[in-house]
């Protein structure tokens, strides 16, 4: 098994602006005053499209996918909340918290995959879960270690432990379940989705350990990490806030591996931080200022790693 891949799938926005649905507890969003919505937009395509050829530069197989304006996704830009790929051939497809984003689900991106000489063997389907207000927003409430076979889920109102428990006897993996918190208005609320706060390397893991209050769960977490011989980064509640957890390793040519994050997390890092990734990886960073700013979301949500076998 391996955990980093080369290929990731990406969705180019058309109608991208600050989703009021997923504002309610994903307490990044803001809202842009004054700025027109095609504006934004524009300004999001734009972080997109330099995004992407970055990620090409470095020989990342970037599957670019057009969403549609027959829907109204705002979000549709961050798709590894719906869907993901795994090296079985088996695809999981997740219930969402926000009505509008449960659209953003196309099988026809299923099938340009497949056109990419993909195998879809299997789809295993949470997505009825929705009926009941149970959710899990996929590798946004999962962090896989798929190398160890354990995830990690922080739970919230987007990350149900008990779908999440199904989810790991599904795909084999060892459950690892905490609560991460962020201080919104002098109270502590949970962080809503796990990879805000957390990263999994192959070699280390970026990780906000000041955010999981309760330390039997900090310790049980670190215990993981440390068993499975990753080097621990640990950052703080401010970087999390300039999106420092939200980073991806993945593949480039000749193997190289890079760990992407946006321009401000980068910017949030201290010297010694950046030293110590750069003895696991190198560093790709790119502004995404527009996307994080109405988003809440960043680098890595922007991203859904493709696993599967090719035909």
């Amino acid at each position: 098994m391996q955990q980093t891949t080369n290929t990731i799938l990406m969705i180019r926005p058309v109608s991208f602006r600050m989703n009021e649905q997923t504002a309610v507890n994903n307490y990044y969003q803001k809202d842009l005053d004054n700025v027109l919505p095609d504006t934004i937009n524009a300004k999001a395509q734009q972080e997109f499209d330099v995004y992407v050829e970055k990620l090409k530069a470095v020989g990342v197989n970037v599957i670019v996918v057009n969403d549609t304006k027959d829907t109204d996704t705002p979000d549709s830009i961050f798709p590894n909340n719906w869907v993901s790929f795994h090296e079985n051939g088996n695809v999981g497809l997740y219930p969402m918290f926000a009505i509008n984003r449960r659209v953003e689900r196309r099988e026809d991106i299923l099938e340009t995959l497949e056109e990419n000489g993909f195998v879809i063997n299997n789809v295993i389907d949470y997505t009825s879960a929705e009926e009941e207000g149970v959710f899990l927003e996929g590798t946004g409430s999962v962090i896989l270690d798929r190398e160890n076979r354990k995830a990690y889920c922080a739970l919230s109102p987007r990350a149900d432990e008990d779908l999440f428990i199904e989810f790991c006897e599904d795909f084999e993996f060892f459950p690892v379940v905490f609560t991460a918190n962020q201080t919104v208005e002098d109270k502590r609320k949970a962080i809503y989705h796990t990879n805000v706060m957390m990263c999994v390397g192959e070699t280390f893991a970026v990780i906000c350990l000041s955010s999981i209050d309760d330390k039997k769960e900090r310790k049980n977490v670190i215990k993981h990490l440390k068993e499975d011989g990753k080097t621990i980064i640990d950052i703080t509640e401010d970087q999390v806030n300039n999106f420092a957890g939200n980073m991806l390793q993945v593949k480039g040519s000749n193997d190289t591996s890079y760990l992407i994050m946006s321009q401000s997390a980068f910017d949030s890092l201290t010297k010694q931080q950046i030293q110590t990734i750069e003895q696991h990886t190198k560093i790709l960073s790119s502004s995404l200022s527009t996307i994080e700013f109405c988003g809440g979301g960043s680098a890595r949500c922007m991203m859904a790693e493709v696993f599967l076998p090719k035909d």
